[in-house]
């Protein structure tokens, strides 16, 4: 597998974290990476964290805009900055907490 995911939920919140062996992802295998992301509720912010190319977090966040918000990793402030909102009480550029 060229992308290896885990899953914590906090709350409302679902972290979607992903790590790349070697660091290295070729734009050849982000189908693999994408068909192998794991699936999670839509009644959820889903945050996406992890060292990776843009064009993987993009890919991402389309796979899961279905949830109420999405929302990617800061490890600067140690929060979620809400990325896109489909439900009133997310508004762009919110700071959830991981913990």
């Amino acid at each position: 597998m060229s992308v290896v995911y885990s899953v914590k939920r906090v709350g409302e919140l679902i972290i979607v974290e992903f790590d790349i062996p070697g660091g290295v992802l070729d734009v050849a295998r982000l189908p693999e990476a994408v068909s192998g992301a794991p699936r999670v509720e839509g009644d959820c912010v889903v945050c996406v964290s992890g060292r990776g190319p843009i064009w993987l977090y993009g890919a991402l966040l389309h796979l899961y805009h279905y949830a109420r918000a999405l929302a990617v990793f800061e490890p600067r402030l140690r929060k979620c900055i809400v990325v896109a909102t489909h439900y009133p009480k997310y508004r762009v550029g919110d700071l959830l907490s991981v913990e």
